[in-house]
């Protein structure tokens, strides 16, 4: 029988619920456990497509084309598992299913209400995602705040389900803050005391907190969380603030929390297997060497947006034992003056995003890396902005563009596919998920891979021209990898320069700790090359 763990969070957001999860997720597969996951997310948008990545930071795309949650993210690269369109489920899904079936009269002419048939759709997610992926443990994070009315009809669904599932099948982990006043030196734990009490308030009773906390936990804030909180001093988890996220789980198994968890779903597991893991992030903490990568966005005051670029540069790091040092600058203000922002870096990366805002930065970017050698990775947009580039002062046609940005331009480089054209939706409607790409012999790309066809996640609209593939190969573009069965460009790269490689898709979201994608491994030994350079010139 399956086993479901819930993570609901108080006092305030941004806490790491995510990384909670995730963490969990990773003990429990430690101890030879198969675990899947699911994200509740309490905004009625359908999905997180359409949303501002000021907003809602990135969005996170799976194999079979979904867009999620950036939590998302975090399951996938800690637990190592591929997830779906069933492992993240919006309100805005529930409340679309429940009104279809409604409207196929499928309720037999009852009233529809949140209770129960709103909290029933819920549930029947949850067990969706036990059956399909076929686990022992189910782990479900609650998005949103306890107290929230965006997050209730989750919370009366999750407290529905302990009655049928049973209390030996159910596992509430609560995740709050205990904020330390430097003026009076201490934790306090009212925050916590009041979250956990509005969550009583609504028939949940956590059986684990997990206390967020920049100092450790002292006996006297644990006994007070134990006291008013109705749980035992022992299940008073400390979540003490770490720098590097991977270090979680290793924190939370000496504070036993993995023992906890099993006890309480009565789960025999074998022993421990977290060494590999530990050496990992013994070489993230303590590399032989850094490199300095600049990364040239939109979005860059927020960060998130950029999740799993970040990420996956710290796995390329540590699989090259240096420390990246990720310089965020934001297109608009390099335009005109990037030697002054990019001249001493070792890497340049330019990522995706939507929108003519920045653009002109990119490309001037773009055009700095391949003129002065520096080692380039271009992503999605950066491969459209890294082929605009190209076009206009290697092949001559000053006025090329994107008919994205300029739809009068006379050298459409990038453009709609015939059949994108005709779609006027947003949501949902663009190259989404996994596409296979053929790699060319000889290439950078291949050599990265060691492979003849990779399988890479996708999230854009326009594409790069074919009736301008000739011209500009021609002119030293070299095109590195293609998806055959429509002939559209995967992958460009530029012959005599020592490292430029420039994607359609969007390679961070494979990336995982132990197994860094080979583009943004490659990516950062052409960047020590560089460093090492740098550091010899006289």
């Amino acid at each position: 029988m399956t086993k479901f763990i819930f993570v609901t969070g108080g006092v305030l957001s941004s806490l790491g619920k995510g990384i909670a999860s995730a963490s969990i997720g990773t003990l429990l597969k430690s101890r030879g456990i198969s675990v899947s996951m699911l994200k509740f997310d309490p905004y009625i948008n359908v999905d997180p497509g359409t949303m501002s990545p000021f907003q809602h930071g990135e969005v996170f795309v799976t194999q079979d084309g979904t867009e999620t949650d950036l939590d998302l993210g975090h399951y996938e690269r800690f637990v190592g598992i591929n997830l779906s369109s069933h492992n993240n489920v919006t309100t805005g899904q529930i409340y679309s299913a429940v009104i279809e079936k409604e409207r196929k009269g499928e309720y037999l002419g009852r009233t529809i209400q949140v209770v129960p048939h709103i909290t029933g759709e819920i549930q029947e997610r949850i067990r969706k995602v036990a059956k399909k992926d076929e686990v022992e443990v189910v782990i479900t994070e609650v998005g949103g705040t306890v107290g929230d009315i965006e997050s209730l009809p989750f919370l009366e669904a999750i407290r529905q389900f302990r009655l049928e599932e049973g209390r030996e099948n159910t596992l509430f982990i609560h995740l709050t803050l205990l904020p330390y006043i430097s003026s009076s030196a201490e934790l306090k734990t009212k925050p916590t005391q009041h979250s956990v009490g509005k969550l009583r308030e609504i028939g949940i009773q956590p059986d684990l907190i997990l206390c967020r906390t920049q100092i450790p936990l002292t006996g006297e804030a644990r006994s007070k969380i134990s006291l008013f909180c109705n749980v035992e001093e022992k299940e008073v988890i400390q979540a003490i603030d770490v720098e590097n996220v991977y270090e979680v789980p290793l924190r939370f198994e000496k504070e036993g929390l993995t023992d906890k968890i099993l006890h309480k779903l009565n789960l025999t597991a074998s022993k421990t297997d977290l060494e590999e893991w530990q050496r990992w992030v013994e070489r993230v903490n303590h590399p032989r060497g850094e490199v300095s990568v600049g990364v040239v966005g939109k979005y860059v005051k927020m960060k998130d947006t950029y999740k799993s670029i970040n990420e996956a540069l710290i796995h390329a790091g540590a699989a090259n034992e240096v420390r990246v040092n990720t310089v965020w600058l934001e297109a608009e203000e390099i335009e005109s003056q990037p030697e002054t922002y990019l001249a001493s870096l070792h890497g340049i990366l330019v990522p995706g995003g939507f929108g003519m805002r920045g653009i002109e930065g990119k490309i001037e970017a773009i055009q700095y890396a391949r003129e002065q050698g520096i080692p380039f990775l271009g992503i999605c947009l950066g491969m459209q902005c890294a082929t605009i580039e190209f076009a206009r002062n290697v092949a001559e046609l000053g006025q090329a563009n994107s008919s994205e940005f300029d739809p009068h331009t006379p050298h459409p480089v990038i453009d709609l596919l015939p059949e994108q054209k005709k779609i006027k939706a947003k949501g949902g409607t663009m190259r989404l998920g996994v596409y296979p790409c053929e790699l060319a012999r000889n290439s950078l790309s291949h050599k990265a891979y060691g492979e003849n066809e990779v399988y890479e996640r996708h999230r854009h609209r326009y594409e790069f021209n074919n009736k301008y593939r000739d011209l500009l190969t021609q002119r030293g573009l070299r095109i590195a990898g293609t998806f055959k069965d429509k002939d559209l460009v995967e992958i460009t790269e530029i012959s005599d320069h020592p490292w430029f490689v420039a994607t359609q898709f969007h390679p961070e979201f494979k990336s995982r700790p132990r197994s860094p994608h080979p583009l943004f491994r490659d990516f950062i030994k052409a960047a020590m090359k560089r460093g090492s350079q740098t550091l010899t010139e006289p």
